[in-house]
């Protein structure tokens, strides 16, 4: 019997324990269906007093296994971890606002893309050399850029997040293409943006699209590669941060959400969210069991008082979750080890 079988049968008792006993040692299982995990706040083994943490922005595995926590604390943007939660490196570009980290692989070479709100837009090798600034000339620019992703060309798209709510489709040589997206409360306009927090590549489909994040909508809006409006899913509940893809699912932490019977936008309701390829929610770990009518998604709601808000969430080769929270008491990752 493997791990995980193992935790499927032990997990059947779980909840007579936990009635039974209250331990504090009881192992607490979130999530739904085939996407549940075991919680591990204490993950993570660093000295948080010389490693200050204040927001844990996004996170990344590289191909050695390793995983790069982005934070906004100017002395440490990055921490390194291994899967057991040990620190193994640290570095910095004294950034104050960090906030976006993409992982892209280019011919063997693995590099990191960083946004700050500020405005920086830089490429990093694992170790923390800039590699390249993208330059914004003129005034058609990103002002306060949170998330990148680049294309199979190499082309690289800047969603200007906590500016315009454009998004701005760069050449692989870094020279300004062109813009899509833009500001509108109007539900009609499905190529605009409430808050456009995240992007990422889909390859997922018989051609790579865009898919990015429409947090105050509740939605994740698809673009062809051009900027052409494809699909989008709405999700009420559930003001979520990036797009995460692995496998045939997509990821996402949920930063804020509602309160029972008052649906507006609040902090400390955060979950995690499993989208399979049909988009539609298999599984919310800190949240209620995702229920639908028909097509039509019911209202998504925290369970518990397992996150405050989520910001991201990385998915290892394994299957487990690491999920980093914003203005959540500087609180390192939480893993989520599936079971």
């Amino acid at each position: 019997m493997n791990r995980r079988d193992w935790v499927k049968v032990a997990g059947m008792s779980a909840p007579m324990v936990l009635t039974s006993f209250k331990s504090a040692d009881a192992p607490v299982i979130i999530g739904h269906g085939e996407f549940r995990y075991r919680l591990d706040k204490q993950w993570s083994k660093a000295d948080h007093k010389k490693f200050p943490i204040k927001n844990c922005h996004e996170m990344i595995q590289a191909a050695d296994g390793r995983l790069f926590l982005l934070t906004d604390e100017g002395r440490n943007n990055i921490l390194v971890y291994d899967t057991d939660g040990a620190l193994v490196d640290s570095w910095t570009l004294k950034m104050g606002n960090a906030h976006g980290l993409t992982y892209h692989v280019n011919d063997g070479k693995e590099s990191l893309w960083i946004t700050d709100t500020g405005g920086r837009i830089v490429q990093t090798d694992l170790q923390g050399r800039v590699l390249r600034t993208l330059a914004r000339k003129g005034k058609d620019v990103p002002s306060s850029p949170t998330e990148t992703a680049i294309g199979p060309d190499g082309s690289i798209y800047v969603i200007d997040g906590y500016g315009s709510q454009y998004i701005y489709k760069y050449s692989a040589a870094g020279e300004y293409v062109k813009r899509f997206g833009g500001k509108s409360t109007q539900p009609v306009n499905q190529s605009t943006f409430m808050q456009a927090h995240g992007v990422a590549l889909d390859a997922r489909g018989p051609e790579p699209l865009l898919v990015c994040t429409a947090r105050i909508k509740n939605e994740f809006k698809w673009f062809d590669l051009d900027g052409n409006f494809v699909r989008s899913v709405y999700l009420p509940g559930a003001f979520m941060s990036r797009p995460v893809i692995q496998g045939k699912e997509l990821y996402s932490g949920v930063c804020f959400g509602f309160k029972k019977n008052d649906y507006r936008m609040w902090q400390g309701e955060g979950f995690v969210l499993v989208l399979d390829e049909n988009d539609r929610v298999v599984s919310a770990p800190g949240a209620d069991a995702p229920e639908y009518e028909g097509d039509a998604l019911k209202p998504l709601m925290k369970n518990g008082d397992h996150f405050h808000n989520v910001h991201d969430v990385c998915v290892d080769k394994e299957g487990d979750l690491y999920a980093c929270q914003w203005n959540s008491g500087r609180v390192p990752p939480y893993k989520l080890e599936r079971v």
